[in-house]
């Protein structure tokens, strides 16, 4: 089976790298993309030779045009990677509101515009959403911007087809982002979260990598979002 290559802007860490580690284990390329020089170190050395590894912010267009400039053909594209803040409607700040919208949404939308070029002809495109599109609990642009990667997915789809583009909406997830939060703000977060899934758990960066690469891999799967958020959705 000929090699191929993916490519996951916040892949350093997380889900990105969980699933990175399953794309390598199969023998596929991932060409990850990061903001932190040395944790993209790391991951590569971690990953072997099959990783190549590039700094990118993803809310920086002219750096995602140089990220995908240098980038073979890719079989998908994985986006994880975004920096944002989020906080209360009538409290927020411009910047705290609009936040969520620059990283989480224009970040993927011009990451796929530069990766348009190197996606072959049925690539798979998995953007990162979160199941406050549906469920909020505050927070309300953080939840407007979720929705809108949502409704991005589905309109991508059918304009870019025969690539085919999903979205992945995630709950709560033991991730290194929560585990580099203080323990009196992540431990409570991670109960409340428990109490309001069905699986009585946050999710685990492996949940959300399996779900990603099904997503990848499965050639009838387009416009959908799939949420693997425990059952957070349904309460």
């Amino acid at each position: 089976m000929a090699q191929k290559t993916y490519a996951i802007i916040g892949g350093a860490s997380g889900m990105g790298f969980a699933l990175a580690q399953a794309l390598v284990a199969r023998g596929d390329h991932v060409l990850i993309g990061g903001r932190s020089p040395s944790s993209l170190e790391q991951a590569r050395h971690r990953l072997g030779p099959l990783a190549v590894t590039q700094p990118v912010d993803i809310a920086d267009r002219p750096a995602l045009t140089t990220f995908f400039d240098m980038a073979p053909p890719l079989s998908g594209l994985f986006t994880p990677g975004a920096a944002y803040v989020t906080g209360a409607f009538a409290e927020a700040t411009p910047e705290v509101a609009e936040s969520a919208f620059r990283s989480k949404f224009w970040g993927q939308y011009w990451a796929i515009h530069a990766a348009l070029p190197r996606l072959t002809p049925y690539a798979g495109v998995v953007l990162m959403s979160g199941a406050a599109s549906v469920r909020p609990m505050g927070h309300p642009a953080y939840a407007a911007c979720n929705a809108a990667i949502e409704g991005l997915t589905r309109a991508l789809a059918q304009e870019l087809s025969p690539i085919r583009v999903n979205c992945l909406s995630p709950g709560t997830v033991d991730s290194d982002l929560w585990r580099r939060r203080p323990a009196e703000m992540r431990e409570p977060a991670y109960e409340a979260f428990s109490r309001l899934s069905l699986v009585g758990r946050p999710g685990d960066v492996h949940d959300l990598a399996h779900a990603a690469l099904f997503l990848l891999d499965n050639r009838n799967m387009t416009g959908a979002t799939l949420f693997a958020d425990g059952g957070y959705s349904l309460r």
